[in-house]
């Protein structure tokens, strides 16, 4: 298989080490790589702001910085969702289509492509696990509440494979954190509340360390934590499924 990393910009910009961590564990696997060095974003903030029709280039330098790759992976769910959902208003190419399909968020390559059953890695912590809207709802990585559908979700199944993590049972499983990218600016007070609630949620679970597969939604969390002087860290899956045993 010919595979493509995309890291998206506020990873790059603000938590390189998830990138790292992505290609490594991917590397880890047996997979052949490629970081095409053109890549910039997906396009999601402007369309999230209301200027979709502004992010039409910017979709079409994503089609063609990452055509000829049979998959595209990415170490977010938000991103891999808006490429496959949200690039419907360009033309629909034979490359636009083939890309809509094979851009997967990273749990999803390693689960559905790799089929993977067992990884080589140790993590000694109580973990809590954060199920990022995008991935949860758009992805469907998971049943979520509403559906009554009693099935492990993706990250969940993922981090079951990983030696020493006891994943904590929390009270509201998949709320959202609040952080919804603009919302957070356009909606503080409301997003910091809802960012508040999810990590009380954590805390009464004694969690160590909070994961998620989107690190926006880490990155909101993260930013509440330090203000609240909480020891609680944050890490990216990624990040856990590459520690070595």
């Amino acid at each position: 298989m010919k595979i493509a990393l995309f890291i998206p910009c506020y990873i790059d910009q603000f938590y390189p080490q998830v990138g790292i961590a992505t290609l490594e564990l991917l590397e880890k696997l047996g997979c052949t790589v490629h970081f095409p060095e053109g890549q910039t974003c997906c396009g999601q903030p402007m369309a999230n702001t209301g200027c979709e029709r502004d992010a039409i280039p910017t979709y079409e330098h994503y089609v063609k910085t990452f055509s000829g790759y049979d998959y595209v992976v990415t170490p977010s769910g938000s991103c891999a969702y808006h490429v496959r959902k949200h690039y419907d208003i360009i033309e629909q190419t034979g490359a636009v289509q083939h890309l809509r399909k094979r851009t997967l968020d990273l749990s999803e390559f390693l689960l559905d492509v790799l089929k993977v059953e067992h990884l080589d890695a140790c993590f000694p912590a109580k973990v809590g696990l954060h199920q990022s809207c995008h991935g949860l709802r758009g992805l469907r990585l998971g049943p979520g509440s509403e559906r009554n559908l009693n099935a492990p979700s993706a990250l969940h199944t993922l981090l079951s494979m990983v030696e020493g993590v006891e994943i904590a049972e929390l009270e509201r499983a998949d709320e959202c954190c609040g952080f919804g990218g603009t919302f957070a600016i356009n909606e503080p007070d409301i997003s910091a509340k809802m960012g508040k609630d999810r990590i009380a949620d954590h805390a009464r679970a004694g969690v160590e360390v909070i994961t998620a597969g989107d690190m926006s939604c880490l990155m909101h969390l993260e930013g509440l934590l330090r203000r609240q002087g909480s020891p609680i860290q944050v890490k990216h899956i990624a990040e856990i499924l590459n520690t070595k045993a």
